[in-house]
């Protein structure tokens, strides 16, 4: 068990609390997760205390504070993505292809600017390299810039209950500092109030740049990721089906053309959207003289020998100058030879099988797929002759008219993406970089969390279900005032957690020792993969195994509760926490909602049974509307709602330092008292006992090197009931 370090403390000559100092690490659920936790987990701080329950019993509760590993991990992860994707982007529009003398001057100012950022991400990822081992960040250097993507002062802070009548009992909370950009600073806001600023100018500037939403840039980025994803994709499965016609095997054949034809349709399907016509339009117009210099038509062209009218005209964007000399209608002409030529693949290779039917039987169809016999010569097919030489032809042409379609779409996009770019420099990548530097601190918190939630509940089916089936609650506890500096990292913080619904996991076999997680994707959308050994893994629900993407939905509550908040109150703006916490109970609303509705009646039938939730989010809702101030009720039936919804729980200040100290021990010891029934003469003593003697001191202790919470009287005076820390333990100097 390990050494007291304080001898028992006797009130009224009962023993109140046993604190003792423990150096073994606790597992999850047995032993079978120590050694992934091991990998993820560094540094345990543990605590052992026992107090009195209301029948005069004895409850054990252990503490346990560990840093991450992730804490670094997650962001040499991202920024290696950052620096690849915006390697990729300078390259498209490097081939953008021969503009006119403004665009093209445009051009080099953009690329200059973006090459500066790429090299400024390798600087930082570099530096960060050097932390081999590292596992944190203090509060004291949350101001340095080569660690500006690490979050502050990340832990997860567990509390184990062992009571005489009740079974055993886990809470989890991460704690760390508010996702903000310290080494930028909040002269001119956060990003909440930066991007509003940066959108309203773009809307708002003249004829030197063409002005696409926010939506619409979010959506060639989108395309540009499926187009890169997707023609290698085809490629790789044209190539199969040719390598089954070689072989003359029906059943290959035919499974060889159902994934090419999927794949292909979602190729297609990408592009029927107006972006992309109103893009190819305005690029025309950036051309030397407006002119559109036409690659020539791909060989074997399929024009005619798969006839299909083009799709109708779509309606042009309006900030593009319409010129009656551009035709719309070849775009539609090129997208559709793509699906004319899979057409001509389908009834081939029908005819090579044999089959009477559609192009359903062979290829699973494509949507203008129907069998025509006029999509064929019969001329060309001859039973004695070679599968491969009947459709390597063919093939060839999809490549060509695919080819043509991605590099008339990439120039078009990667065009719309220089509209962002050069409207404001360096502005605009200034603001990459401070939402990307916040969203890193925040995302390294999520995938220690969502990596501890996933193992602590391995063996609850229930959970599995919800994991898959709804997906997880995040929700954030915010404990920063709105004024001064902490109004923009409060703006900093809303806006990183809100991204972090672009983020999806996936869990995969462990194939080595190595189970840290990896992340793919690109700025609008990630997949965190998280390793499992094999054992565990084989333990999951179909659905998982296969690779179903498990979706987060981040939500925060924020209460100021210190003497800067007070000042805002009577002489300032509350307006912004207002906001947020109105919006995100409108998320958190819309996830019960969805809850209710997926997760199965006799789940939902015991569910309802052993929680009032929708009580609990009327309460909410009340004292969201209520404008009282200081109202930490509502952090507490926030928190509440996040552990009935076995959601991942969060509490973050400024530096996750003091106020979340007061925060946490606040939360453990109500828990105590409202589901273990610590008895009620002993709530404040244990309250005192663990911020005086548990981990939270320790925390205190490793980012200031001392063991003083960083408050003054006029602070204390400030703090709302129970959040003040008893005497002896507080002192000057915030950090």
């Amino acid at each position: 068990m390990g050494k007291p370090t304080t001898s028992p403390q006797t009130v009224k000559g009962q023993k109140c609390a046993l604190v003792c100092e423990c150096t073994a690490s606790e597992s999850v659920n047995g032993k079978d997760n120590l050694p992934f936790l091991n990998a993820v987990l560094k540094n345990p701080v543990c605590k052992l205390y026992r107090f009195p329950t209301s029948d005069n019993k004895w409850m054990r509760i252990r503490e346990q504070m560990s840093e991450s590993i992730l804490s670094f991990h997650i962001p040499k992860e991202l920024i290696s993505l950052h620096i690849k994707e915006d390697l990729c982007r300078n390259q498209e529009l490097k081939e953008l292809g021969e503009l006119s003398p403004h665009w093209d001057n445009l051009r080099k100012n953009v690329l200059t600017h973006c090459d500066q950022m790429v090299n400024m991400y390798q600087d930082i990822l570099t530096e960060l390299s050097k932390e081999t081992g590292s596992s944190f960040k203090s509060s004291s250097s949350k101001g340095e810039k080569t660690l500006e993507f690490v979050p502050v002062n990340l832990h997860l802070q567990r509390m184990h209950v062992h009571s005489p009548h009740l079974k055993d009992a886990l809470y989890d909370v991460i704690t760390v500092g508010a996702p903000a950009a310290h080494f930028q600073g909040f002269k001119n806001g956060g990003l909440r109030k930066l991007l509003h600023r940066f959108e309203m100018e773009r809307r708002n500037t003249g004829y030197q740049f063409i002005y696409y939403s926010p939506e619409n840039t979010a959506k060639a980025k989108e395309v540009l990721s499926n187009i890169n994803h997707l023609q290698p994709l085809i490629a790789t499965h044209a190539d199969l089906l040719l390598n089954s016609a070689s072989q003359r095997s029906p059943d290959s054949l035919k499974n060889s053309l159902r994934m090419l034809s999927e794949k292909t349709e979602l190729f297609v399907h990408a592009f029927k959207d107006q972006l992309v016509r109103s893009a190819l339009l305005a690029l025309y117009t950036a051309r030397p003289g407006g002119v559109l210099k036409k690659p020539p038509s791909p060989k074997n062209s399929t024009e005619d020998s798969c006839p299909q009218d083009p799709p109708p005209p779509v309606r042009r964007q309006d900030s593009i100058p319409h010129h009656s000399d551009y035709d719309e209608e070849e775009w539609d002409r090129v997208w559709a030879n793509v699906g004319k030529s899979l057409n001509c693949i389908i009834a081939m290779v029908d005819k090579l099988i044999g089959r009477d039917g559609g192009s359903e039987g062979a290829g699973g169809g494509s949507k203008d797929g129907e069998k025509d016999p006029s999509l064929v010569d019969p001329t060309i097919t001859h039973p004695r002759e070679d599968w491969y030489e009947q459709l390597y032809p063919l093939i060839l042409t999809l490549k060509d008219c695919m080819g043509e379609v991605v590099n008339r779409a990439k120039q078009s996009l990667t065009f719309v993406l220089l509209q962002e770019l050069a409207y404001s420099l360096p502005q605009c990548l200034m603001l990459t970089l401070r939402r990307d530097i916040v969203f890193s601190q925040a995302l390294a918190g999520l995938v220690c969390g969502f990596i501890i939630k996933l193992h602590t509940s391995l063996h609850d089916p229930g959970f599995l279900q919800q994991l898959h089936t709804v997906g997880l609650i995040v929700q954030y506890e915010g404990l920063l005032s709105t004024y001064s500096d902490e109004i923009g990292m409060l703006e900093d913080m809303a806006v990183g957690i809100s991204d972090l619904k672009k983020v999806a996991f996936k869990i995969i076999e462990a194939k080595s020792n190595d189970v840290l997680p990896v992340i793919t994707g690109r700025r609008e959308h990630y997949v965190v993969e998280v390793k499992l050994p094999a054992r565990m893994f084989e333990a999951l629900p179909l659905q998982i195994k296969e690779g179903q993407l498990l979706h987060v939905y981040p939500v925060l509550f924020n209460v100021g509760i210190n003497e800067q908040q007070t000042l805002a109150e009577r002489f300032g703006d509350v307006s912004l926490q207002e906001s947020i916490n109105q919006e995100n109970f409108e998320l958190l609303k819309e996830y019960y909602t969805i809850f209710m509705e997926k997760m199965p009646p006799d789940y939902i039938s015991h569910f309802q049974e052993q929680n009032d939730l929708k009580g609990l989010l009327e309460n909410l809702h009340q004292n969201i509307q209520a404008k009282k101030r200081k109202n930490v009720e509502i952090m507490w039936l926030a928190a509440t709602i996040c552990r009935k919804l076995n959601g991942i729980r969060f509490t973050c200040c400024k530096s996750a330092k003091d106020r979340t100290s007061m925060s946490v021990t606040l939360e453990q010891c109500s828990i105590l008292r409202d589901e273990h029934q610590l008895h009620k003469d002993f709530f404040i003593r244990a309250l005192d006992c663990m911020r005086r003697e548990g981990c939270r001191i320790e925390n205190v202790l490793k980012n200031v090197r001392c063991r003083k919470y960083a408050f003054n009287m006029l602070q204390l005076m400030a703090f709302p009931k129970y959040y003040r820390p008893p005497e002896g333990t507080y002192g000057k100097a915030d950090t």
